[in-house]
């Protein structure tokens, strides 16, 4: 019988170019930011509901506690974000490259991720609740929790993770790629349809699916 190969993401290639310096000062709920550079910037606890970055770098950038709900990162690159708490529910990912994120929790609910690569650091709770992913790959990365409940997703690569949970309940996945990563605890083993793993890992998980199925293991 043949097997259906993998699907891998398709990225994008995001470099912005002829940056100038943008005023942290002068950030507002709702602006649009183009072209912009963000060095060694502060944006803790500040209200930027429903702002724009278009062709954006952000680099060593703090933004504990902000409020991102709805905000939109369209061809942006982030080097050492920072957040103890990541508020950023309903918000709109496409064609960015994150590296070095240092999240605690991150509420990421309800969002549109599309082309989006996470690069190296240590995630302890993201919540991808009800969002919809597509071309997202997720690589050399701790990620204590991971929240993927009711997400609709497609070609996404978890690639040499460390993924403590991963929760997976009512979610509808093709082409997951989880065969490089370790992970610990699986719930919602309904969601695995789509995904693609190991022997070695699928012997990890046996125990796991004849709970699921009702099948008794007895010598």
């Amino acid at each position: 019988m043949a097997h259906r190969k993998t699907n891998a993401p398709r990225l994008d290639r995001v470099e912005p170019a002829n940056l100038t310096p943008g005023d942290t000062g002068a950030l507002r709920t709702g602006d649009h930011c183009e072209g912009e550079l963000y060095v060694r910037a502060d944006l803790d606890d500040r209200d930027l509901t429903g702002t724009t970055f278009l062709e954006c770098s952000l680099e060593t950038v703090s933004m504990n506690n902000a409020e991102l709900r709805g905000a939109r990162f369209l061809e942006c690159t982030f080097t050492e974000l920072f957040a103890p708490v990541f508020r950023a529910s309903r918000s709109t990912w496409r064609d960015v490259v994150l590296e070095g994120t240092r999240w605690g929790s991150a509420e990421l609910y309800d969002g549109v991720f599309e082309s989006v690569r996470i690069k190296g650091g240590k995630l302890d709770f993201v919540n991808f609740r009800s969002s919809k992913l597509s071309d997202v790959v997720v690589s050399d990365c701790i990620i204590g929790e991971l929240d993927l409940t009711d997400v609709t997703g497609s070609r996404i690569a978890f690639v040499r993770c460390r993924i403590g949970t991963l929760t997976l309940s009512n979610s509808r996945l093709r082409d997951v790629d989880l065969r490089t990563s370790d992970f610990r605890t699986i719930n919602g083993m309904e969601g695995l349809r789509g995904v693609t793993i190991d022997e070695y890992q699928l012997g990890l998980l046996a125990p796991y699916l004849a709970e699921t199925l009702g099948i008794s293991v007895e010598d």
